[in-house]
Protein backbone atom coordinates (compact mmCIF):
# COMPACT_ATOMS: atom_id res chain seq x y z
CA UNK A 1 0.00 0.00 0.00
CA UNK A 2 2.97 2.24 0.74
CA UNK A 3 6.74 1.38 -0.47
CA UNK A 4 7.11 -1.88 -1.60
CA UNK A 5 10.45 -1.93 -0.21
CA UNK A 6 11.10 -1.62 3.65
CA UNK A 7 13.34 -3.34 6.29
CA UNK A 8 11.31 -6.38 8.03
CA UNK A 9 12.50 -6.74 11.89
CA UNK A 10 9.75 -8.65 14.04
CA UNK A 11 10.65 -8.53 17.70
CA UNK A 12 9.14 -11.82 19.93
CA UNK A 13 10.12 -10.12 23.00
CA UNK A 14 7.61 -8.52 25.04
CA UNK A 15 8.46 -4.94 25.82
CA UNK A 16 7.00 -2.52 28.56
CA UNK A 17 4.72 -0.60 26.40
CA UNK A 18 4.03 3.24 26.98
CA UNK A 19 0.55 3.89 28.22
CA UNK A 20 -1.49 7.31 26.85
CA UNK A 21 -0.68 8.82 30.19
CA UNK A 22 3.02 8.54 29.77
CA UNK A 23 3.12 9.17 25.68
CA UNK A 24 0.98 12.23 26.47
CA UNK A 25 3.47 13.99 29.65
CA UNK A 26 6.20 12.97 26.67
CA UNK A 27 4.27 14.76 23.66
CA UNK A 28 3.14 17.68 26.17
CA UNK A 29 6.86 18.00 27.52
CA UNK A 30 8.49 18.00 24.67
CA UNK A 31 5.90 20.25 22.27
CA UNK A 32 6.53 22.88 24.62
CA UNK A 33 9.91 22.64 24.38
CA UNK A 34 10.12 22.65 20.51
CA UNK A 35 12.43 25.71 19.40
CA UNK A 36 10.48 27.95 17.33
CA UNK A 37 12.10 31.20 15.94
CA UNK A 38 11.06 34.29 17.64
CA UNK A 39 10.46 36.66 14.58
CA UNK A 40 8.65 37.84 12.78
CA UNK A 41 6.60 37.82 15.93
CA UNK A 42 3.53 38.24 13.58
CA UNK A 43 4.20 34.74 12.18
CA UNK A 44 5.46 32.56 15.31
CA UNK A 45 3.34 33.89 17.69
CA UNK A 46 0.24 32.15 16.50
CA UNK A 47 1.94 29.19 16.57
CA UNK A 48 3.57 29.22 20.16
CA UNK A 49 -0.52 30.23 21.52
CA UNK A 50 -1.99 27.00 19.57
CA UNK A 51 0.76 24.76 20.44
CA UNK A 52 0.12 25.81 24.26
CA UNK A 53 -3.67 25.27 23.86
CA UNK A 54 -2.98 21.71 24.64
CA UNK A 55 -5.83 19.08 23.78
CA UNK A 56 -5.67 15.46 23.84
CA UNK A 57 -2.66 14.84 21.64
CA UNK A 58 -4.33 11.62 20.51
CA UNK A 59 -2.64 11.34 17.29
CA UNK A 60 1.09 12.09 18.44
CA UNK A 61 0.36 9.65 21.37
CA UNK A 62 -1.13 6.84 19.25
CA UNK A 63 1.97 7.38 17.26
CA UNK A 64 4.30 6.37 20.44
CA UNK A 65 2.03 3.60 21.73
CA UNK A 66 2.38 2.18 17.84
CA UNK A 67 5.65 2.19 17.88
CA UNK A 68 6.06 0.60 21.26
CA UNK A 69 4.61 -2.38 20.51
CA UNK A 70 7.51 -3.13 18.52
CA UNK A 71 10.42 -1.39 20.38
CA UNK A 72 11.73 0.19 23.32
CA UNK A 73 13.84 2.81 22.09
CA UNK A 74 11.29 5.77 21.33
CA UNK A 75 14.55 7.84 19.09
CA UNK A 76 13.04 7.37 16.13
CA UNK A 77 9.20 8.06 16.67
CA UNK A 78 9.29 11.08 19.10
CA UNK A 79 10.48 13.80 16.55
CA UNK A 80 7.34 12.30 14.24
CA UNK A 81 5.08 12.39 16.53
CA UNK A 82 5.59 15.64 17.52
CA UNK A 83 5.45 16.74 13.92
CA UNK A 84 2.06 14.49 13.40
CA UNK A 85 0.60 16.75 16.33
CA UNK A 86 1.77 20.27 14.81
CA UNK A 87 0.19 19.01 11.32
CA UNK A 88 -2.89 18.11 13.03
CA UNK A 89 -2.86 21.64 14.54
CA UNK A 90 -2.65 23.31 11.29
CA UNK A 91 -5.29 21.63 9.69
CA UNK A 92 -7.59 23.03 12.98
CA UNK A 93 -6.22 26.51 12.60
CA UNK A 94 -7.19 26.83 8.71
CA UNK A 95 -10.37 24.92 9.17
CA UNK A 96 -11.79 28.03 11.59
CA UNK A 97 -10.89 30.32 9.12
CA UNK A 98 -13.29 28.44 7.23
CA UNK A 99 -16.07 27.70 10.04
CA UNK A 100 -15.86 31.23 10.91
CA UNK A 101 -15.24 29.63 14.47
CA UNK A 102 -14.79 31.94 17.22
CA UNK A 103 -13.70 29.51 19.81
CA UNK A 104 -10.61 26.24 20.08
CA UNK A 105 -10.35 24.90 23.35
CA UNK A 106 -12.31 27.55 24.90
CA UNK A 107 -10.28 30.58 23.88
CA UNK A 108 -9.90 32.84 20.65
CA UNK A 109 -8.89 31.23 17.39
CA UNK A 110 -6.18 32.50 15.76
CA UNK A 111 -7.99 34.50 13.35
CA UNK A 112 -10.01 36.04 15.91
CA UNK A 113 -7.24 36.66 18.63
CA UNK A 114 -5.00 38.18 15.22
CA UNK A 115 -6.60 37.69 11.81
CA UNK A 116 -7.25 35.36 9.08
CA UNK A 117 -3.91 36.71 6.84
CA UNK A 118 -2.30 35.77 10.15
CA UNK A 119 -3.79 32.86 10.92
CA UNK A 120 -3.59 31.57 6.97
CA UNK A 121 0.27 32.55 7.00
CA UNK A 122 1.35 30.73 10.41
CA UNK A 123 -0.62 27.45 9.61
CA UNK A 124 1.59 27.70 6.55
CA UNK A 125 4.47 28.13 8.33
CA UNK A 126 3.19 24.98 10.83
CA UNK A 127 3.05 22.74 7.87
CA UNK A 128 6.35 23.49 6.95
CA UNK A 129 7.66 22.97 10.44
CA UNK A 130 5.54 19.21 10.63
CA UNK A 131 7.54 18.33 7.73
CA UNK A 132 11.11 19.69 9.44
CA UNK A 133 9.73 17.06 12.52
CA UNK A 134 8.69 14.51 10.39
CA UNK A 135 12.05 13.95 8.91
CA UNK A 136 13.85 13.85 11.78
CA UNK A 137 14.23 10.21 12.05
CA UNK A 138 15.80 7.03 10.76
CA UNK A 139 16.75 8.08 7.39
CA UNK A 140 16.53 4.76 6.31
CA UNK A 141 12.61 4.77 7.35
CA UNK A 142 12.07 8.07 5.77
CA UNK A 143 11.11 7.40 2.31
CA UNK A 144 8.16 5.23 3.35
CA UNK A 145 6.99 7.77 6.54
CA UNK A 146 7.17 10.64 3.83
CA UNK A 147 5.21 8.83 1.32
CA UNK A 148 2.50 7.55 4.06
CA UNK A 149 2.57 11.59 5.17
CA UNK A 150 2.14 12.61 2.22
CA UNK A 151 -0.83 10.71 0.98
CA UNK A 152 -2.36 11.56 4.23
CA UNK A 153 -1.68 15.47 4.43
CA UNK A 154 -3.22 15.42 0.45
CA UNK A 155 -6.51 12.86 2.02
CA UNK A 156 -7.07 15.27 4.73
CA UNK A 157 -7.31 18.25 2.31
CA UNK A 158 -9.87 16.00 -0.02
CA UNK A 159 -11.91 15.21 3.33
CA UNK A 160 -11.73 19.41 3.99
CA UNK A 161 -12.99 19.91 0.34
CA UNK A 162 -15.89 17.74 0.76
CA UNK A 163 -16.93 18.40 3.60
CA UNK A 164 -17.22 22.08 2.66
CA UNK A 165 -18.96 20.28 -0.57
CA UNK A 166 -21.67 19.01 1.47
CA UNK A 167 -22.74 22.95 3.13
CA UNK A 168 -23.77 23.36 -0.69
CA UNK A 169 -25.36 20.05 -1.44
CA UNK A 170 -29.56 19.74 -0.65
CA UNK A 171 -28.85 15.83 -0.24
CA UNK A 172 -26.08 13.69 1.11
CA UNK A 173 -25.94 10.04 1.31
CA UNK A 174 -24.41 8.05 4.42
CA UNK A 175 -21.71 6.30 2.14
CA UNK A 176 -20.32 9.71 0.97
CA UNK A 177 -20.53 11.29 4.73
CA UNK A 178 -18.58 8.15 5.61
CA UNK A 179 -16.07 8.39 3.36
CA UNK A 180 -15.40 12.50 3.72
CA UNK A 181 -14.85 11.48 7.59
CA UNK A 182 -12.25 8.77 6.59
CA UNK A 183 -10.33 11.71 4.71
CA UNK A 184 -10.63 14.13 6.88
CA UNK A 185 -10.43 12.48 10.19
CA UNK A 186 -9.51 8.79 10.23
CA UNK A 187 -6.45 8.60 7.91
CA UNK A 188 -4.83 10.88 9.95
CA UNK A 189 -5.23 8.47 13.28
CA UNK A 190 -4.34 5.69 10.41
CA UNK A 191 -1.07 7.19 9.65
CA UNK A 192 -0.29 7.60 12.89
CA UNK A 193 -0.69 4.27 13.97
CA UNK A 194 1.47 3.03 10.87
CA UNK A 195 4.27 5.63 11.29
CA UNK A 196 5.33 4.57 14.74
CA UNK A 197 4.92 0.80 13.45
CA UNK A 198 7.25 1.57 10.56
CA UNK A 199 9.48 3.38 13.23
CA UNK A 200 9.22 0.43 15.57
CA UNK A 201 10.45 -2.16 12.64
CA UNK A 202 7.37 -3.50 12.17
CA UNK A 203 6.75 -5.54 9.18
CA UNK A 204 4.76 -4.21 6.03
CA UNK A 205 1.93 -6.45 6.68
CA UNK A 206 1.48 -5.21 10.26
CA UNK A 207 2.24 -1.68 9.18
CA UNK A 208 -1.14 -2.30 6.85
CA UNK A 209 -3.28 -3.94 9.55
CA UNK A 210 -2.18 -0.92 12.08
CA UNK A 211 -3.31 1.05 9.14
CA UNK A 212 -6.57 -0.32 8.92
CA UNK A 213 -6.91 -0.40 12.97
CA UNK A 214 -6.56 3.44 13.13
CA UNK A 215 -8.77 4.31 10.07
CA UNK A 216 -11.77 2.44 11.62
CA UNK A 217 -11.05 3.46 15.18
CA UNK A 218 -10.27 7.25 13.64
CA UNK A 219 -13.96 6.84 11.49
CA UNK A 220 -16.15 5.49 15.03
CA UNK A 221 -14.38 8.99 17.21
CA UNK A 222 -15.81 10.77 14.28
CA UNK A 223 -19.39 9.47 14.59
CA UNK A 224 -18.60 9.40 18.02
CA UNK A 225 -18.53 13.12 18.50
CA UNK A 226 -21.74 13.60 16.03
CA UNK A 227 -23.46 11.73 18.81
CA UNK A 228 -22.02 13.25 21.32
CA UNK A 229 -22.99 16.98 20.47
CA UNK A 230 -26.46 15.76 20.54
CA UNK A 231 -26.70 13.42 23.32
CA UNK A 232 -23.86 14.31 25.34
CA UNK A 233 -23.72 16.19 28.60
CA UNK A 234 -22.23 19.51 27.84
CA UNK A 235 -20.21 19.36 31.57
CA UNK A 236 -19.26 16.23 30.22
CA UNK A 237 -18.60 16.99 26.65
CA UNK A 238 -16.66 20.69 26.85
CA UNK A 239 -18.49 22.30 24.15
CA UNK A 240 -22.26 23.67 23.57
CA UNK A 241 -24.55 20.86 23.02
CA UNK A 242 -26.80 21.20 20.16
CA UNK A 243 -24.48 23.26 17.87
CA UNK A 244 -24.41 20.86 14.98
CA UNK A 245 -28.23 21.01 15.27
CA UNK A 246 -27.95 25.00 15.26
CA UNK A 247 -25.77 25.09 12.13
CA UNK A 248 -27.64 22.08 9.98
CA UNK A 249 -24.24 20.73 9.77
CA UNK A 250 -24.17 17.38 8.11
CA UNK A 251 -23.42 15.54 10.38
CA UNK A 252 -23.97 11.49 9.95
CA UNK A 253 -27.15 12.07 12.21
CA UNK A 254 -28.63 14.83 9.82
CA UNK A 255 -27.78 12.97 6.82
CA UNK A 256 -29.10 9.30 7.99
CA UNK A 257 -32.59 11.40 9.15
CA UNK A 258 -33.00 12.88 5.90
CA UNK A 259 -32.72 9.46 3.75
CA UNK A 260 -35.07 7.75 6.59
CA UNK A 261 -37.90 6.24 5.11
CA UNK A 262 -40.87 8.33 7.60
CA UNK A 263 -41.42 11.21 5.28
CA UNK A 264 -43.73 12.19 7.65
CA UNK A 265 -40.87 13.22 10.14
CA UNK A 266 -38.53 14.03 7.45
CA UNK A 267 -40.63 16.87 6.12
CA UNK A 268 -40.61 18.18 9.86
CA UNK A 269 -36.90 18.21 9.88
CA UNK A 270 -36.32 19.98 6.68
CA UNK A 271 -39.07 22.35 8.00
CA UNK A 272 -37.05 23.35 11.15
CA UNK A 273 -33.69 22.99 8.32
CA UNK A 274 -35.39 26.25 6.72
CA UNK A 275 -36.39 28.11 9.50
CA UNK A 276 -34.57 31.72 9.90
CA UNK A 277 -36.50 32.37 13.43
CA UNK A 278 -36.40 30.44 15.89
CA UNK A 279 -35.16 29.80 19.78
CA UNK A 280 -32.39 28.09 19.86
CA UNK A 281 -33.59 25.67 22.67
CA UNK A 282 -36.51 24.98 20.82
CA UNK A 283 -34.74 24.24 17.74
CA UNK A 284 -32.50 21.63 19.35
CA UNK A 285 -34.75 20.08 21.40
CA UNK A 286 -37.33 19.53 18.67
CA UNK A 287 -34.74 18.00 15.90
CA UNK A 288 -33.48 15.92 18.70
CA UNK A 289 -36.94 14.45 19.50
CA UNK A 290 -37.38 13.56 15.30
CA UNK A 291 -34.11 11.77 15.70
CA UNK A 292 -35.16 9.95 18.70
CA UNK A 293 -38.15 8.74 16.97
CA UNK A 294 -36.59 7.92 14.22
CA UNK A 295 -33.91 6.08 16.54
CA UNK A 296 -30.85 7.72 14.86
CA UNK A 297 -29.36 7.55 18.15
CA UNK A 298 -29.20 3.68 17.91
CA UNK A 299 -28.22 3.74 14.56
CA UNK A 300 -25.43 6.16 15.18
CA UNK A 301 -23.80 4.16 18.37
CA UNK A 302 -24.13 0.90 16.43
CA UNK A 303 -22.77 2.01 13.17
CA UNK A 304 -19.68 3.67 15.59
CA UNK A 305 -19.50 0.61 17.18
CA UNK A 306 -18.96 -1.87 13.99
CA UNK A 307 -16.10 0.39 13.12
CA UNK A 308 -14.28 0.27 16.23
CA UNK A 309 -14.75 -3.85 16.38
CA UNK A 310 -13.54 -4.02 13.20
CA UNK A 311 -10.74 -1.98 14.00
CA UNK A 312 -9.83 -3.72 16.45
CA UNK A 313 -10.20 -6.96 14.40
CA UNK A 314 -7.48 -5.74 12.50
CA UNK A 315 -5.52 -5.24 15.56
CA UNK A 316 -5.91 -8.55 16.41
CA UNK A 317 -4.08 -9.52 13.45
CA UNK A 318 -0.74 -7.80 13.95
CA UNK A 319 1.94 -10.73 14.86
CA UNK A 320 3.19 -9.51 18.48
CA UNK A 321 2.41 -10.99 21.28
CA UNK A 322 -0.82 -9.98 22.90
CA UNK A 323 0.74 -9.04 26.26
CA UNK A 324 2.07 -6.07 23.67
CA UNK A 325 -1.23 -4.83 22.83
CA UNK A 326 -2.64 -4.61 25.89
CA UNK A 327 -2.36 -0.76 26.44
CA UNK A 328 -3.60 0.60 23.22
CA UNK A 329 -6.13 -1.61 23.14
CA UNK A 330 -6.98 -0.76 26.03
CA UNK A 331 -6.95 2.63 25.77
CA UNK A 332 -8.97 2.44 22.48
CA UNK A 333 -11.31 0.35 24.46
CA UNK A 334 -11.77 3.37 26.79
CA UNK A 335 -12.15 5.87 23.82
CA UNK A 336 -15.13 3.99 22.80
CA UNK A 337 -17.00 4.93 26.16
CA UNK A 338 -16.12 8.37 26.37
CA UNK A 339 -18.69 11.05 27.14
CA UNK A 340 -16.32 14.02 25.86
Amino acid sequence: MFLNKIIFVLLPIIFLMLSYSESYALIEKNILQLSINSTPVELYEPIKYVLSLGGKRIRPCLALMAHSIFSEDNTDILFPALGLEVFHNFTLLHDDIMDNALKRRNHDTVHVKWNDNVAILSGDAMMIIAYKLISKTNKSLLPLILSIFNKTALEVCEGQQYDMNFEKQHVASVKEYLDMIRLKTAVLIASSLAIGAVTGMASEEDVEKMYLFGQNIGTGFQLQDDYLDVYGEQEKFGKNIGSDILSNKKTFLLISALNAKDRILVEELKQWLARKNYEPEEKINAVTNIYSKMKIDTITKKTAQDYFSKGLEFFSQVSIPNANKNKLRSFVEKMMMREY
